[in-house]
């Protein structure tokens, strides 16, 4: 049985902790289309008070730790120690419609020289199930006690590719039609299921052989990030290169297929111009 290191456990505590009331939540939900206080008016309360927990939580067992939060954004510490990275609520578009597939995600980043930061903590828990992904750089990644590996698949022919669409206001839907026609007469089949942390845990976890998505912010995909590449897996941009922060493009897979899927999906976004 693997043992977790004091900073995985006070994350897990923490993420534990939000838990129980983002499940009552979602309980509830459904409920909201005839009440007076409208469903997404819920769903955002039930976001800031799970990140409000973890928020609580992280700072007790850090207090001199800064935070970069979806909703209350970022919040310094001291410049020379860690921060955390947190998405209380991945995949509130699901949470709001009922659909059981939302996860919290956190991660910490520390800082390097040259004002680089480094995601060297993950974890990524899904309060319906009961799974907790999690990974610290060089320990490798886990799901509970249980370790991760990608897909040993090395056939697009065989592989399932997680992705993420567009939707109003968000994304460049011309270039991901563009994608996705190079990319789906390729494989054996593409899903999206709305929430990044765990798409890229999934990859993490060889459930999915694949993923891309563009337009995220930080605290969509650093603890994700950090999942496949300790499970040994790569992350890059869509050219296959190490800017998938500073573009916000995200190419996920083990080696074979990641070296097949950036040549699709750089070859669609050439062909564009």
């Amino acid at each position: 049985m693997v043992s977790t290191s004091g900073l995985i456990t006070v994350m897990e505590r923490a993420a534990r902790k939000a838990a129980p009331r983002l499940r009552r939540d979602f309980n509830e939900v459904q409920h909201l289309q005839v009440s007076r206080k409208g469903p997404a008016d819920f769903v955002s309360m039930a976001d800031q008070r799970a990140e409000r927990t973890l928020y609580d939580e992280l700072l007790k067992a850090r207090p001199d730790w800064g935070f970069l939060l979806e909703e209350g954004g970022e919040i310094a510490g001291d410049p020379t120690k860690p921060r955390w990275v947190i998405d209380p609520l991945d995949g509130t578009s699901n949470f709001l419609h009922g659909l059981p597939h939302f996860a919290i995600s956190i991660a910490v980043e520390e800082p390097r020289p040259g004002g680089r930061r480094e995601v060297t903590s993950a974890l990524v828990y899904q309060p319906l199930t009961d799974e907790s992904f999690w990974a610290e750089k060089g320990r490798g990644a886990w799901l509970q006690d249980a370790r991760l590996r990608v897909s040993a698949r090395r056939d697009l022919s065989e592989a399932l590719i997680a992705t993420g669409i567009p939707f109003m206001g968000h994304g460049d839907f011309a270039q991901w039609t563009r994608i996705f026609a190079a990319v789906a007469p390729e494989v054996a089949g593409i899903r999206r299921y709305g929430a990044a942390s765990l798409d890229l845990a999934w990859v993490a976890a060889g459930r999915f052989d694949g993923y891309w998505e563009s337009d995220l912010q930080p605290w969509d995909v650093a603890a994700g990030m950090l999942l496949v590449r300790e499970a040994g897996g790569f992350v890059t941009d869509f050219r296959g290169g190490d800017r998938a922060m500073e573009r916000s493009e995200f190419l996920a897979a083990n080696g074979d297929l990641h070296s097949r899927l950036h040549k699709l999906v750089g070859g669609a976004l050439k062909a564009a111009g």
